[in-house]
């Protein structure tokens, strides 16, 4: 197995208290899984990417496990995660095409990053070149600066960056939010080639487009308010999804070929909790058509079948 997440537990530090943008996230990831993170704004979904490689320092970590290979992930400490950014967890970042210094051409870039991790870039040169032109760039690239090249070029050349050194783990984090629809399917597809050559084991790609992740996820894992929801294989997530959100969720993506003249698409009503304070018990309850007594009561993220797991009292 290649990623085990237990009881992940991430807060961030405001001047009028803690944030509780994740709390109690567990899962798992296989070797060889792209698993799509979904859910709206502000349901944790970055939280949760960030949080497995600690790049952000407003992070406070409260509690629970992360174990890459049978390694433990000091997911703790800033400074202890260093030796493993890049070379076995990776990430590229959302709005990674404004990640690259404007300064610098794109082989510098990637030559600075490189030997900031200990690595001599001339010998990775050969590789570098054929992994640009697995996503269609040519090393002419490697001379320009960042304006000379288009967004999803930029977008390319970060992916490229952040794989080079084949990490076990590799979170995209809403790598396609601006991009054009034709670019998106490019950026998506590549990304699956990264993982069907083996240049990265296993992929969580967090993206609020559950049907991007329908082309290309194995597995779907919806987030609200900062716990995971519901977990199973795409197909099932898209066809049979058991939690009353994911299903909301589902039924406020437009069909194509279906015309809403007469049919309005429905929305989700109600607003999700403020996580400064969040509330007990499920934390859907309060937009929930099916909300129960019960539901004062929070609910295991339990399996109700192989491999589909659901945080729900009616998902049974």
């Amino acid at each position: 197995m290649s990623l085990d997440v237990r009881d992940l537990t991430v807060h961030y530090r405001t001047l009028r208290g803690d944030v509780h943008a994740l709390d109690g996230a567990t899962f798992s990831l296989a070797d060889g899984e792209i698993m799509g993170l979904a859910g709206e704004s502000g349901s944790g979904k970055s939280t949760l990417g960030k949080s497995l490689i600690r790049l952000d320092a407003r992070m406070k970590y409260v509690g629970g496990t992360v174990e890459l290979d049978g390694v433990r992930l000091p997911v703790d400490d800033q400074d202890a995660m260093v030796p493993f950014r890049f070379h076995r967890v990776s990430l590229i970042p959302q709005y990674a095409m404004s990640a690259l210094n404007p300064t610098r051409r794109i082989g510098r870039l990637i030559t600075d990053l490189l030997e900031s991790r200990g690595v001599r870039a001339g010998g990775l040169r050969e590789e570098l070149h054929r992994r640009l032109g697995l996503v269609g760039l040519s090393a002419d690239v490697l001379r320009r600066y960042p304006i000379e090249l288009s967004g999803g070029m930029k977008q390319r050349v970060v992916m490229v960056l952040s794989t080079l050194l084949d990490p076990s783990l590799l979170i995209a984090d809403e790598v396609t939010s601006a991009l054009d629809v034709s670019t998106q399917r490019a950026v998506a597809e590549a990304l699956v080639g990264f993982r069907d050559r083996g240049h990265v084991t296993s992929m969580i790609f967090v993206t609020h487009d559950l049907s991007l992740a329908h082309q290309i996820a194995d597995t779907v894992m919806v987030m609200y308010a900062g716990k995971p929801v519901e977990k199973a294989p795409t197909r099932a997530v898209i066809d049979r999804p058991r939690h009353p959100y994911t299903r909301m969720l589902l039924s406020a993506l437009p069909e194509v070929g279906v015309t809403y003249a007469e049919k309005r698409l429905s929305g989700i009503p109600g607003h999700p909790p403020a996580l400064l304070t969040p509330p007990t018990g499920c934390r859907f309850k309060d937009r929930c058509p099916l909300a129960a007594d019960e539901c004062d009561q929070e609910p295991p993220f339990a399996e109700i079948a192989p491999g589909h797991r659901v945080a729900c009292w009616k998902a049974g």
